[in-house]
């Protein structure tokens, strides 16, 4: 099946400079580049605010696209839902004539993050998007300075900012239950859904191995099992620990293509019954090549400290596959609620472009990161036939979107939706590793859960049931 349509509204390239003369003094002229600190509140309707630091310029100053920072302060990601439900609430409106705003709140203060607050509303910024064509085609839609405050005609202070919409095409996979029941995954396009993988959930421990071994010709000899020791050694097998935890991703075929192992066990802190940030569960991600399997990347998760909720991740890609010393770059590391839940995501979106590049060999050289079309994918293919078989997605080379998955909070039904951006597949191992990172994110909720609480039947070893 082809990608869904997604849409990027990115905004960044921000700076703030005010009036050095006026005839009479105003609260703007006295705001000086030197000594105050300014931010700004981005807003899209239908999404949560996104909080940006704003920079002060000098008032002769006037930003070149040389001489910008290109950072990036707010990125908004629709889906072709969202875009058409935008559309369609905005045509039924007179007062913007069907054309729907960006706006841009400026407050003096630090960051508009404390509950007690004396930060002052500057002025906004209000500037129309029109999404129609945006799913094919990108475009710059403001780029240069804005008025806001006091004076709309005369002296006053002035916001610049980029604005850009951007084509994002993905493919979307959707589980068919928890991970840990051993589901189907599916891929989506809009209502219609195609099987792809199925997931097989299992136990490792020191005597079988079993679910390392792969491919037919991916003997449990084969196995690189000193590798993976090297990342983490079991525990003290007496101790309370939640370990051996595997999910591999098959094809339809019935072939392993990726897989997710628990290689160092989650055990509370001393005097607690929490996973430390300072000594993290992790699991490595497995992608099947040259008859064994070869690591791609590694996820440590954590509660963090105090009473907090929150479950703190991080994942690393590696960049070698053989030696225990393995160099590596982290590419996600964020927290999310692990009672309400929220999103596991991989965006090296860092920066605003202002020349929107958008060629068949480049497809990450305009703005973020965007795919450069049908053209420079052979093979889009349908169920699982992505495309050629390759050596791993090229996460360090983007400067776009990578991925992104639901996750549930603990005790809730968990059906992981999978999103993926399209220069990131160009074979089935590719999508399969995405997988297979979502379940073990999803899995993680689970495995850091509070000791003094048991865990679902699915996760406990009928041996174990005492210590997980």
């Amino acid at each position: 099946m082809d990608p869904c349509p997604f849409v990027r509204i990115l905004v960044g390239n921000l700076a703030l400079k005010f009036p050095t003369v006026t005839s009479k003094p105003s609260f703007l002229s006295r705001i000086h580049p030197s000594s105050s600190s300014c931010y700004c509140k981005i807003k899209l309707k239908s999404f949560p605010d996104e909080i940006a630091t704003v920079p002060l310029v000098q008032d002769e100053t006037t930003p070149a696209n040389g001489n910008l920072s290109h950072s990036l302060a707010a990125c908004f990601n629709l889906n072709k839902a969202q875009i058409d439900k935008i559309l369609e609430k905005s045509k039924s409106s007179k007062s913007n004539n069907g054309v729907i705003s960006l706006r841009v709140d400026v407050y003096t203060g630090s960051n508009g993050m404390s509950c007690v607050t004396t930060d002052k509303l500057l002025g906004r910024v209000s500037v129309p998007l029109d999404l129609r064509g945006a799913e094919s085609r990108p475009s710059v839609i403001h780029n240069g300075w804005a008025g806001i405050g006091e004076n709309k005609k005369g002296s006053q202070a002035q916001l610049y900012l980029t604005v850009k919409s951007e084509p994002d095409p993905r493919f979307v996979f959707q589980f068919d239950g928890e991970p840990e029941c051993s589901p189907q995954v599916f891929q989506v396009q809009g209502s219609v859904k195609q099987a792809v993988f199925t997931c097989k959930f299992g136990f490792r421990n020191s005597n079988n191995d079993r679910n390392l071994v792969s491919r037919t010709s991916m003997t449990e000899n084969s196995t690189p099992r000193s590798w993976l020791l090297a990342f983490g050694s079991e525990k003290d097998q007496s101790s309370k620990e939640r370990k051996g935890w595997s999910i591999t991703i098959h094809d339809l075929s019935g072939s392993p293509v990726a897989m997710a192992s628990m290689v160092t066990p989650f055990v509370p802190s001393p005097g607690s019954d929490r996973v430390s940030r300072s000594n993290p569960g992790a699991w490595l991600i497995l992608r099947p090549g040259n008859c064994t399997w070869k690591p791609w990347g590694r996820l440590e998760a954590w509660r963090e400290p105090g009473n907090s909720d929150l479950l703190g991740y991080r994942f690393d890609l590696l960049h070698d596959t053989i030696s225990s010393n393995s160099s590596s770059t982290t590419v996600a590391n964020a927290n999310i609620s692990s009672t309400k839940g929220g999103k596991f995501t991989i965006d090296m979106a860092n920066s605003v472009s202002t020349t929107p590049v958008h060629s068949p060999q480049s497809s990450c050289d305009f703005g973020s990161g965007s795919w450069s079309g049908p053209g420079s994918r052979p093979g889009s293919g349908s169920g699982s036939d992505f495309a050629f078989c390759c050596t791993g997605p090229p996460i360090l080379q983007s400067r776009g979107f990578v991925m992104s998955a639901t996750v549930e909070g603990g005790g809730k039904c968990s059906k992981p939706e999978v999103e993926v951006g399209v220069q990131h597949v160009t074979c089935t191992e590719d999508a399969a590793a995405f997988v297979a990172l979502a379940a073990a994110m999803d899995l993680s909720v689970d495995a850091c859960t509070l000791f003094s609480h048991k865990l679902r039947k699915e996760l406990r070893q009928q041996s174990q049931q005492s210590v997980v």
